[in-house]
């Protein structure tokens, strides 16, 4: 059988990986180690993304995709619940013009229409400042469960094929990516876990198939250029094989 067409050859490379994601895990750790409130490690949170994406450009990466909120957050407490929203619309507010000027686009995955109506209008916002931005792209998973990306593309080709506008035959690994939220990205390269835990928590299942994983013990808050070259320099010795030899 031919390899899909969207994997790239095997091998070593020299070249920084085109798409990384990361899980930030770790503040509420981070913020207990030091006796403080979660909000703390949250915002520390909120200054570890601001140093990653600046070194993620600097060193060559086109696509930084972060796992800001996922579906199953919602379970948190009501009060962290909304400190972490709170967060989030003062990262939109001070950061959206420096992403303008890096000439980043800001790109949102996940139902983050389920948000305040305030913050689906900053986010509204903030994305189409950026859509013409011809520079790297910045990826914010909120309210983003795997799972329910898989069902709803499921769901989106089911009602195409009853609908008879595509045949079940048809339905191949392209077609099915051409559903997902990341669809005009590329594919997954690297995958990163900060705190030590080793699971992808619902996060770019699809995505993450033939992705490098590397899980690291740094807290999220403590994560920075030095950290995230260290995970680059754990790509670069991997050997991509993609089933082959």
């Amino acid at each position: 059988m031919p390899k899909p067409a969207s994997l790239p050859l095997t091998g070593q490379t020299d070249s920084p990986p085109r798409h990384v994601a990361i899980i930030m895990d770790g503040n509420g750790r981070w913020a207990k180690a030091r006796h403080l409130p979660r909000i703390a490690g949250h915002k520390q949170g909120v200054e570890a993304v601001r140093r990653v994406s600046r070194a993620a450009r600097q060193m060559g990466i086109e696509v930084l995709t972060l796992y800001a909120f996922s579906s199953e957050n919602w379970r948190r407490p009501e009060g962290e619940v909304r400190d972490l929203m709170g967060l989030l619309r003062r990262f939109l507010k001070n950061e959206v013009d420096e992403l303008v000027s890096e000439g980043v686009r800001l790109r949102v995955i996940g139902d983050y229409r389920a948000l305040s109506d305030d913050l689906v209008a900053m986010i509204d916002e903030a994305v189409e400042r950026t859509r013409d931005s011809d520079g790297p792209t910045l990826v914010i998973a909120l309210n983003y469960g795997s799972q329910a990306e898989i069902l709803k593309a499921t769901r989106s080709l089911a009602e195409k094929v009853a609908a008879g506008a595509i045949a079940p035959e048809a339905i191949d690994e392209k077609r099915f990516e051409a559903e997902l939220a990341t669809h005009d990205l590329p594919p997954l390269d690297l995958m990163i876990r900060t705190s030590g835990e080793q699971r992808l928590s619902n996060f770019l299942l699809w995505q993450a198939a033939y992705a490098e994983l590397v899980f690291v013990d740094t807290l999220w808050p403590d994560f920075n250029a030095a950290t995230l070259g260290e995970a680059l320099d754990i790509y670069a010795r991997r050997h991509r094989r993609f089933g082959g030899l």
